[in-house]
Order: structure tokens, then C-alpha cells, then sequence
């Protein structure tokens, strides 16, 4: 017998330009009782064609089929809000912000310079002194009544 009609139409199904009725000739082809004379390169697409006969699809297969799928649900738009937007920016100027304070601070202790600890200490009295004259009357007599009492002796350095 010769094959060459149905491979024909084997190449014309692959490329997509059969017919209904082409089609329907493949399936009557490959589903005929005689089966065991079809070639062994025809062969291997016998299922193809009669698998249809074997399992139908029924009537609730679209049901079946979007059952499977499943149609996922549509994300929600996400609120965006002026303050979310711009939180970037917010955190680059307190990036910033802590950068040039941190520079300030370390840069302090360089413009003052490093002064003796006498000379701190007896700037300290002195700062004291005068704010006691600044004090009205009634509270400098307070404070000279508490200057009279005995001092303990001030620590002495050892140079």
C-alpha cells in the first residue's frame, strides 16, 4: 500500500494547513481496525490521532479546564502617598544631616585647642566669682556667709 497520500497530509497537519476533512481522513487512517499494517514511521503519530476516540472530552470540560486554571485574582493597586514618595529624599538629608554633625563634633575639640588643666580650673573660679556679683544683695550675703566656712583643702598637682 502507499503511504505517500498520508504523508502528505502529515506534513500539511504540522504546518497547520489541513482541512476539517483532511484531518478526519488522518484520525480514519490511524484509528482503523488494521492498524498492525501501518508502517513503523507512521507509526509513532497513531496516538496522536486516536486519542481522541478514546477519552471524549464531555460536556463539562470547559468547567473542568477553568477549574484547573484557576483565574488568579487581580493585585490591588497600591496606595502611594506623598510622604512615601518622597521618604527617600527625607532619609538622604538625615543621612546628610547626621554626616555634618558628626564632622562639626569631631572638628570641635581642634578649634579650641588643648589648654593647660591649671589654667581651665582657675578660669572656672573666676567664672564663679563673678557670677556671685551679679547675685542681689540678699543672695550674695548668703553666698559670703558660705565663702566664710571652712574649705576643704584644693588637691594639689604634682608637676
Amino acid at each position: 500500500m502507499d503511504y505517500k497520500y498520508i504523508e502528505q497530509l502529515l506534513e500539511r497537519y504540522w504546518q497547520g494547513e489541513t482541512t476539517l476533512q483532511e484531518e478526519a481522513i488522518l484520525r480514519n487512517f490511524f484509528s482503523q481496525p488494521e492498524a498492525k499494517d501501518i508502517p513503523e514511521s507512521l507509526r509513532k503519530f497513531q496516538a496522536l490521532f486516536t486519542l481522541e476516540k478514546e477519552e471524549p472530552l464531555g460536556d463539562d470540560f470547559d468547567e473542568r479546564m477553568l477549574g484547573m486554571i484557576k483565574e488568579e485574582e487581580q493585585p490591588k493597586a497600591k496606595i502611594v502617598t506623598l510622604t512615601s514618595r518622597l521618604m527617600p529624599l527625607f532619609k538622604a538629608a538625615a543621612i546628610v544631616a547626621i554626616i555634618l554633625t558628626l564632622g562639626n563634633a569631631a572638628q570641635a575639640p581642634w578649634n579650641y585647642g588643648w589648654d593647660d588643666p591649671k589654667d581651665e580650673y582657675a578660669k572656672f573660679h573666676q567664672q564663679n566669682a563673678d557670677s556671685v556679683n551679679l547675685l542681689n544683695p540678699i543672695q550674695a550675703e548668703n553666698v559670703n556667709d558660705s565663702a566664710l566656712a571652712p574649705k576643704p583643702e584644693a588637691p594639689q598637682y604634682i608637676e
